[in-house]
């Protein structure tokens, strides 16, 4: 690799989908992920999906010359504003709480992560070490058969849904206010 050359910015996105039926399927723009079957379970596989993003967060280590994927995307992060993609490279993570059926992380410039909703910056490119210091390489998630540890891409490991803990009730009728 050319010294000062960009990569591409990396992207992932997991998408939550509705069916006719009243399931819903959880997908992620790696291939290599597993993801579960169908479920009427709408909580349990909005969880699934939220995890399997920050698990795919954790993977990612920011690279120091990626390119922002938001200007490769001609800016569809942040329509109706423009911005000249320069700084520091940032992996965020765009989600809508309102709407709650994307989650997409992606490596974006500094220049264009304010512009963007929904926006919680994960993580931050290290800057390169001097000349002459020693420099690790980055690391690099291995897209692979079980991309996400923790049994996250695996239909059979999908985090179970902790019973809600509920206060005992107080016996007797309620009392209108």
């Amino acid at each position: 690799m050319i010294p000062g050359s960009r990569v591409p910015g990396r992207t992932w996105t997991v998408r939550l989908i509705g069916h006719g039926d009243h399931s819903v399927s959880v997908t992620c723009s790696v291939e290599a992920c597993r993801m579960p079957p169908r479920s009427k379970d709408t909580g349990a596989m909005r969880r699934f999906a939220a995890e399997h993003a920050r698990a795919h967060a954790r993977l990612a280590t920011v690279r120091p010359n990626a390119a922002c994927a938001c200007g490769a995307a001609e800016c569809a992060y942040h329509e109706g504003s423009r911005a000249s993609c320069a700084g520091t490279p940032l992996l965020v993570l765009v989600h809508n709480p309102a709407v709650g059926q994307v989650w997409t992380l992606a490596e974006v410039c500094q220049s264009c992560a304010p512009l963007i909703g929904n926006l919680s910056v994960l993580g931050r490119a290290q800057r390169p070490a001097a000349a002459g210091a020693p420099v690790a390489a980055p690391a690099v998630a291995q897209q692979s058969r079980t991309a996400v540890p923790g049994g996250f891409s695996s239909p059979q490991a999908a985090p179970e849904a902790s019973p809600a803990r509920r206060r005992p009730q107080r016996g007797g009728p309620r009392r209108a206010r």
